[in-house]
């Protein structure tokens, strides 16, 4: 990713977005590095072949997200709550060293008269 809304493409996601278009128009023979055949299917997060009554019934918006959705999220095992416990607790840790740092801050500008 350059920036949280732009990718830099790599050689093997084009190859991948190729082939996955000539999968879904398809193309006879079509074949992925492995030369393996590929058929076209929807993958959540990536594509998804949408037909006409699905983008009428979303009122004719051709947002990829709204066809696509979210990529499917392997679970790690950690119970929610457990998870929900570990990640306020670090959250708080890391609240606690925001207010230190920001004092610091004051006291600097403060010592080079650009305190508030």
């Amino acid at each position: 990713m350059i920036h949280r809304v732009q990718r830099d493409l790599t050689p093997e996601d084009i190859a991948k977005i190729g082939g996955t278009y000539h999968a879904w128009r398809g193309d006879s023979q079509i074949k992925n590095r492995k030369s393996e055949i590929v058929n076209y299917a929807d993958i959540p997060g990536f594509c998804k072949s949408a037909t006409l009554e699905d983008i009428r019934a979303r009122g004719h918006v051709l947002m990829p997200g709204r066809y696509v959705g979210p990529a499917d999220v392997e679970d790690d095992g950690e119970p929610f709550e457990e998870k929900m416990k570990r990640l306020t607790a670090t959250l708080e840790e890391q609240f606690t060293d925001s207010s230190k740092l920001e004092k610091a801050i004051w006291q600097n500008l403060k010592g080079l008269d650009y305190a508030r």
